[in-house]
């Protein structure tokens, strides 16, 4: 597959994720610590920010593999 196609699929993999990840996280974040002290909150929606790297990394290896010669 070209690396091309791997961008392609990978950036529509991306998208569909995020669509998915954002509002689910959003509502662990209401429903979880809505009454937490503001410390806990913030380093809470920190960790919230950030996970979605974690799994989409893979994705993103893949879609920057050179195109086999």
């Amino acid at each position: 597959m070209s690396k091309r196609n791997r961008k392609l699929i990978g950036t529509i993999l991306m998208l569909a994720f995020v669509a998915i990840y954002a509002p689910l996280a959003m509502a662990l974040a209401e429903s979880r610590i809505i009454e937490a002290p503001k410390l806990v909150q913030t380093l809470f929606y920190i960790i919230l920010g950030l996970a979605w790297v974690l799994p989409i990394m893979p994705l993103i290896r893949w879609m920057e593999k050179p195109d086999k010669a």
